[in-house]
């Protein structure tokens, strides 16, 4: 058996935006004229899997201690957080970790590699900008307003504010305007390759340690089992744990939402179609797009193809973008299963 599994995911995305810390975040395609397209990234798609996850086994996130220290100046310095470095957390196990300033450096790979989640094709999609604005100006008697001079302290008494506006023929609504906030419309993919070999196995090494050697004993006492892969001697999960683990995982995959955007931008993004294969070869053709030459004026077709060499997934929502012949309302029921079934085949304990 493959040490692999490689899945493609195409979603819809309805005028959203997939951050908010600093607006959408956007490329320019150098291949379409430089084209704006936007993108999620592939620690964003990571969180939001985990995220999905952790809720469907109904367990916590890993606790992160956050670090601060005051220099001199009485400033506060935010430094490196540490994560526990424990796979007894699930995020942790298949998330990964690195710890630095404590001790002897410790890192986990994760098993997951997450590509951004970015166009299908760059004539697929498109970036509009709007403003918005935080409006009270129907009800003034109940949002007051506070004006300060500069180089004063105090605000101004209402005697003062009316007195600036009349000599100023100003006006101070009460209203604020959010300019040009950017939202995107398309389909878009995201790509993971599984390596089941780092999947549920944590390496015991001690020259270049994922955890101490006061965890493997640890993990050996709640029963992980001691092995050996091509990477070297470890400790593999139990059967039991990996049984729990399994079916929500693939459940995360394809049915995680990005929860960071915000209650006005919010965008079910279903989930279109899924390629799923130990070849990653066939992975980019059973999910593509088709460029058409028309002129000044090229399109493009996406395209669902059976025949690439994946098990491919369709369903209902993709009709409406792409035409389909075997759409389905239980694909990503059907999705699921195949994933469960690839990753509980592989033999971790005896690789």
């Amino acid at each position: 058996m493959e040490p692999y599994i490689y899945l493609r995911v195409l979603k819809h995305a309805e005028h959203t935006v997939f951050c908010v810390e600093d607006g959408q975040k956007t490329y320019r395609d150098p291949l379409f004229n430089g084209k704006t397209v936007a993108y999620s990234s592939g620690q964003q798609v990571k969180r939001s899997i985990l995220q999905t996850l952790v809720d469907s086994l109904g367990v916590q996130l890993a606790p992160v201690t956050f670090n601060y220290n005051i220099n001199r100046n009485q400033a506060l310095e935010n430094k490196e957080p540490w994560s526990p470095c424990d796979p007894n957390y699930v995020d942790q196990l298949l998330g990964g970790w690195m710890r630095a300033g404590d001790g002897i450096t410790k890192k986990r790979r994760s098993p997951l590699s997450i590509s951004a989640m970015r166009p299908l094709h760059p004539l697929l999609v498109s970036v509009g900008k709007e403003n918005l604005t935080f409006d009270r100006s129907d009800r003034p008697d109940n949002n007051p307003i506070i004006v300060r001079m500069e180089g004063r302290d105090e605000p101004l008494t209402e005697e003062e504010i009316e007195a600036y506006l009349l000599n100023n023929e100003r006006t101070i609504p009460r209203r604020s305007w959010i300019p040009e906030n950017q939202r995107t419309t398309g389909l878009f993919v995201f790509d993971v390759a599984i390596d089941l070999r780092r999947l549920f196995s944590v390496s015991t090494n001690q020259h270049e340690p994922e955890i101490s050697v006061e965890m493997i004993e640890s993990l050996k006492e709640n029963g992980w089992v001691v092995s050996k892969t091509v990477f070297g001697e470890c400790l593999v999960l139990p059967k039991e744990k990996r049984d729990e683990i399994i079916p929500a995982l693939a459940h995360a995959m394809l049915n995680w939402r990005i929860t960071s955007n915000q209650a006005r931008t919010f965008s079910l993004m279903e989930t279109l179609a899924v390629a799923i294969s130990d070849n990653a070869n066939t992975i980019p053709g059973a999910i593509r797009a088709k460029l058409i030459d028309e002129g000044e004026r090229p399109t493009a077709k996406p395209i669902i193809d059976e025949t690439a060499g994946a098990d491919v997934f369709v369903t209902l929502p993709c009709a409406s973008y792409i035409v389909t012949e075997n759409e389905s309302p239980d694909a990503l029921d059907a999705a699921e299963q195949k994933l469960i079934k690839m990753m509980s085949a592989f033999d971790y304990e005896k690789q």
